[in-house]
């Protein structure tokens, strides 16, 4: 008896009595069983989800999906009364002031091979996304005897809908600069997205902020023209591999000297040593493709345990394609293990805002 009863609890295949679940809602312990409910005739369904509040699903028929703790309630009311009854109501949007925010299933940083480039880039749009559909299956994924459903496109939620959105924009950007290469369109996504909220969360290592959302999340618009963007070549990439003897392309040349630091990427990101005292050095050049004149000052937005110094302050160029080098100098001391400080440089010619994070952790 208690095995069956764990069944319907549950509402594994082919347990629930038609006869008595059609028309009503049902109440299940797992996910899962919605399945099982549309094929007893049940009207909707109440179930658990565990760890993926952000994400919404297709579902087979009416349901919602509670966190534990309000299952708890309803499973209190049911037992509460002789005649439990409930309304299914039509969905109503709201505005979610909290977005952007990263969804829970996203990967996180830091960068487990090279600890001073900071991953992930950037963030898209990955949840609730409409998509294309194979009309073949059901969109709700159960087999196609309880969803008899056909489309050509259903709301998806994943990394695989962010990475269609960056390639879109990717395109996007080559009809108006055709002549760019990749890494002068990688910079101009980065250093204009979005600025977006750190969090912190004290179950995830180093929190959240930049190990989550990169430089931010992606606007287009602004991308088309960023003023100033950072170039690296197929040179650059293999003498940065080399530095961190990393030669799985070939032979690495004998006289490579440096570290990831100084890759001319959009971004700066240095691991250092708790406790300890720490200076960190990136050297960069940025092309102008912004106005033919113009002069670009140096802001630095920064936490008050680093100390963020940038030299030269002011960039001044004659003509676009021209090219500046600077170097950001960041120092502290005494951050604590497991730790996350953030800053930015901006460099704003009055018209375009060119926006770098920088990340210093510990482990």
């Amino acid at each position: 008896m208690h095995y069956v009863m764990f069944n319907i609890r549950f509402c594994t295949p082919f347990c629930l009595d038609s006869n008595l679940v059609k028309g009503k809602i049902v109440v299940c312990d797992l996910g899962s069983g919605l399945g099982e409910a549309t094929r007893a005739g049940a009207l909707g369904a109440i179930t658990i989800n565990k760890g993926r509040e952000d994400v919404s699903f297709v579902v087979p028929l009416p349901a919602s999906a509670l966190t534990v703790n309000n299952l708890d309630v309803v499973k209190s009311f049911i037992n509460s009364t002789r005649n439990p009854q409930a309304s299914i109501l039509k969905s109503v949007a709201i505005k979610d002031t909290t977005a952007p925010i990263v969804a829970s299933f996203s990967s996180r940083g830091p960068n487990s091979i090279v600890a001073d480039i900071l991953k992930p880039d950037i963030t898209a749009p990955g949840i609730d996304i409409l998509a294309a559909f194979s009309p073949d299956v059901s969109p709700s994924n159960v087999p196609r005897a309880q969803d008899k459903r056909s489309v050509k496109y259903s709301i998806l939620s994943g990394t695989s809908m962010s990475c269609p959105h960056v390639a879109g924009v990717v395109a996007y950007l080559k009809t108006f600069h055709p002549d760019w290469s990749p890494s002068a369109i990688k910079s101009a996504l980065m250093t204009t997205a979005w600025p977006m909220n750190a969090t912190k969360q004290v179950d995830v290592e180093n929190g959240e902020g930049e190990f989550a959302f990169g430089v931010g999340h992606i606007d287009p618009l602004k991308a088309i023209e960023p003023g100033l963007v950072y170039e690296t070549s197929k040179e650059d990439y293999i003498k940065m591999l080399c530095s961190i003897q990393v030669s799985f392309f070939g032979t690495c040349p004998k006289d490579v000297r440096g570290s990831p630091k100084d890759l001319n990427y959009p971004s700066m990101q240095a691991l250092v040593e708790s406790k300890d005292s720490f200076t960190a050095e990136f050297p960069r050049t940025v092309t102008n493709v912004g106005h033919s004149k113009s002069t670009y000052k140096a802001k630095v937005i920064t936490d008050s345990q680093i100390n963020v110094s940038v030299k030269p302050n002011t960039l001044s160029f004659e003509s676009l394609g021209e090219k500046k080098s600077f170097v950001v100098t960041v120092s502290g001391k005494g951050l604590p293990a497991n730790a996350r400080v953030s800053a930015s440089l901006v460099w704003s010619d009055g018209t375009h805002n060119v926006r770098s994070p920088i990340v210093v952790y510990t482990k």
